[in-house]
């Protein structure tokens, strides 16, 4: 059962040199500013963890991945600096996940939307399950992936993002995830899928950690204008979050 704390749930177990983080929300495991910022702050840790060699990200359940940015937080941003504050979120754990010096391992056993997706792609490799849709909604509520773009774009280059963002209310299906790149592997079942992760988790943990550090560094290279670059993006939406157009979509659905 998931959890029913409003602000969140977070665990971390620490096995074998594999940490795994598992972050849980009542709301389709979305993501509310605490929450948010307890797995930067998580992830930041573990990253100077000498008896880490490996993260596996994980959520709740067996429906939804994430659901995104909190939707009632998103329909309290009142003033621009709320806003900021608001977008700058999910910044700060694309950031720490970027920073990690530990490779970080997703697992996705279901949809995910808007920075759901942004998350998955901030992973340095994804083991994913057939049911592991993605949707990049911004547009159609009146913003836009700022933020989280460079992430996905990162993964899957500007025309898949574009076929991505520009069709908001269409799912693309895992296998179309991982013919783009953001998915590493896709499988049938969670069975399977947890197997394999297991398998590969301990391996990858058994290399020199030393190697996986510097390696990782290598992955992310040309990131490094990425704290000022998402700190702008968030700034944008948060501006946009305040426009006409988009209250007013906001108080449709929350009719």
């Amino acid at each position: 059962m998931g959890t029913t704390r409003s602000n969140g749930s977070l665990y971390t177990s620490i096995v074998n040199k594999v940490a795994t983080v598992e972050f849980g929300h009542p709301a389709s495991n979305s993501f509310v500013a605490d929450l948010l910022k307890r797995l930067g702050k998580t992830l930041n840790e573990l990253s100077e963890n000498d008896a880490v060699h490996l993260i596996v990200l994980k959520s709740e359940g067996n429906r939804a991945f994430c659901a995104g940015a909190s939707f009632d937080e998103l329909l309290a941003v009142d003033n621009i600096t709320e806003g900021k504050v608001f977008f700058n979120g999910f910044a700060h754990l694309i950031n720490a996940m970027r920073n990690c010096k530990k490779l970080i391992i997703g697992r996705v056993q279901g949809k995910a939307v808007g920075g759901g997706v942004g998350v998955i792609a901030a992973c340095d490799y994804v083991f994913a399950a057939e049911a592991a849709a993605i949707r990049l909604s911004e547009l159609s509520i009146g913003i836009a992936p700022f933020v989280i773009a460079p992430a996905v774009k990162r993964k899957i280059g500007v025309a898949a993002l574009s076929e991505l963002s520009l069709s908001p209310n269409e799912w693309k299906n895992a296998y179309w995830a991982q013919e783009k790149g953001l998915f590493s592997k896709v499988f049938v079942g969670m069975d399977e899928l947890d197997r394999e992760l297991g398998i590969f988790a301990e391996k990858l943990a058994g290399y020199n950690p030393e190697a996986l550090e510097e390696w990782k560094k290598v992955l992310w290279e040309g990131t490094g204008n990425w704290d000022t670059l998402l700190a702008n993006r968030a700034e944008i939406s948060g501006r946009l979050a305040l426009s006409e157009e988009t209250k007013k979509v906001l108080n449709s659905f929350k009719k």
